[in-house]
């Protein structure tokens, strides 16, 4: 069964596994004792950590080893943010960066900080100098990840990192989704990843903090991983980590090429296959093993069960796809289409023979979803039509209250009016994203009496 979401997880790699076999019979002692297996085990820990400071770029002692990608992103920010306290309380981060990075931030807003989200385009983006200008005397710190999770658009590190030393600020970088393809631009300040996005055992993050970097490591003191990381190391795990890490970059340069060429075949093939399909993302600055497109009048849920009963395992950022019912933040952001959404991501070892049959799978299951929820097959003008209707949808979620914006489009003169009432917070992307894929005008959002009047106008 061909495993599509290698951005969520990657497979086991294997020389994790061996290595992950070999430090449990030689690595579970504790590396602080002086004895003969604490002294091996201690042999295993620092050449670990010295294996993972040479990829990611640092000295040894500057990379601390935690639990988890996330922790150590919120080690990052919160020991940051202390020990630049007397600079100020304001936090700097774009409006994609991972869910770690936005819950660290609300939780320091509601700490009595307070933080900005600089704005991305429609690829994914941020703008070096609209970055540089959200920079303030009083800023502490700003984050911004080398590449993104969801599309896969890499980021302007380099140029974002200079401004941020010419206003001697530092710069933390989410390289969770990067690492394992290559090092990012050194002038970063913090640096976060975590193992099990490159092929590493889960359980294992990696936190750099570069020398002069005032950072001050929040909660109860521990005297393992200079006080950055409490508690026992998971010595196997963080072997097993290392190993993977040097291994899958010395793959990364030949593997990068073969993947990007079968992920440009997605890129390409998708939108002839199926119709009203939008790929997202940076066509060029991104990931080489990562696609994500959106399918309208499609409901993501259902969509993913389809191709999982055709044995391919894919995500979504689809509001229906959640437990919260609403877009995915960095859809959002974006102002792309959110209903429908599938993101593809290739582990190494890809053959092309499984990515031509996902291509051969995904238009019958797209279109066994839109049958299913009496999408539109086309859109027809009616001889007696009127200047404007309304459109109920009302407890209806994604992506209905699109189709039924579809289906009625056509009953209006060029000029009319569709107004779609619609309490689902997907509406709030979708309708303005058809508008955009269809030619038509998006007029803007109304209050209504429940949730949101949006109102469209037909343009053809």
């Amino acid at each position: 069964m061909p495993y599509f979401d290698a951005a969520s997880s990657a497979p086991l790699h294997p020389v994790a596994r061996q290595a992950l076999l070999a430090a449990l019979d030689e690595g579970w002692a504790d590396p602080a004792r002086l004895y003969r297996e604490g002294r091996r085990a201690r042999l295993l820990l620092d050449a670990a950590r010295e294996a993972a400071a040479e990829a990611v770029g640092c000295r040894p002692d500057e990379l601390t080893f935690t639990s988890s990608g996330t922790r150590a992103v919120h080690s990052a920010i919160s020991g940051a943010l202390a020990g630049r306290r007397r600079v100020g309380r304001h936090l700097v981060v774009s409006a994609v960066e991972h869910s770690s990075v936005l819950h660290a931030a609300a939780t320091h807003e509601a700490q009595g900080g307070t933080f900005a989200e600089v704005p991305v385009d429609r690829a994914g983006s941020v703008s070096a100098a609209t970055y540089g200008e959200a920079l303030r005397e009083d800023t502490a710190l700003a984050c911004l990840q080398s590449a993104n999770h969801e599309v896969g658009t890499e980021q302007p590190v380099a140029e974002v990192a200079e401004l941020c030393r010419a206003s001697g600020v530092p710069l933390l970088v989410d390289a969770a989704q990067s690492l394992g393809w290559g090092p990012v631009p050194a002038a970063w300040s913090l640096l976060a990843a975590s193992a099990h996005k490159w092929g590493g055992p889960s359980g294992v993050g990696l936190l750099a903090v570069r020398k002069g970097v005032r950072f001050a490591p929040q909660g109860p003191s521990d005297e393992r991983e200079s006080g950055r990381a409490a508690g026992f190391e998971n010595l196997p795990a963080v072997v097993a980590a290392a190993a993977s890490l040097r291994a899958v970059r010395a793959e990364a340069a030949a593997e990068s090429v073969r993947l990007r060429a079968l992920v440009d075949l997605i890129r390409a093939r998708v939108p002839e296959l199926v119709p009203d399909v939008e790929v997202v993302g940076d066509p060029v600055r991104r990931l080489p093993h990562l696609v994500t497109f959106s399918c309208l009048y499609v409901d993501g849920e259902t969509l993913l069960h389809e191709l999982d009963r055709a044995e391919f395992s894919v995500s979504s950022g689809s509001s229906c796809t959640s437990s919260t019912l609403t877009p995915s933040h960095v859809l959002r952001a974006m102002g792309v289409l959110s209903e429908g959404n599938v993101r593809v991501s290739l582990p190494a070892g890809t053959t092309a023979e499984d990515v031509d049959r996902f291509l051969r799978v995904l238009p019958g299951a797209v279109s066994e979803v839109r049958e299913r929820l009496g999408a539109p097959v086309s859109v027809a003008p009616s001889p007696a039509a009127a200047t404007s209707l309304v459109v109920d949808s009302l407890g209806k979620r994604c992506p209905i209250p699109v189709i039924e914006l579809a289906k009625v489009i056509g009953e209006v003169p060029v000029g009319g009016t569709v107004t779609v009432l619609s309490d689902d917070e997907a509406a709030r992307l979708d309708i303005p994203a058809w508008c955009v894929m269809r030619e038509q005008e998006y007029v803007g959002e109304e209050p209504a009496d429940r949730g949101s009047a949006y109102v469209v106008r037909r343009l053809s």
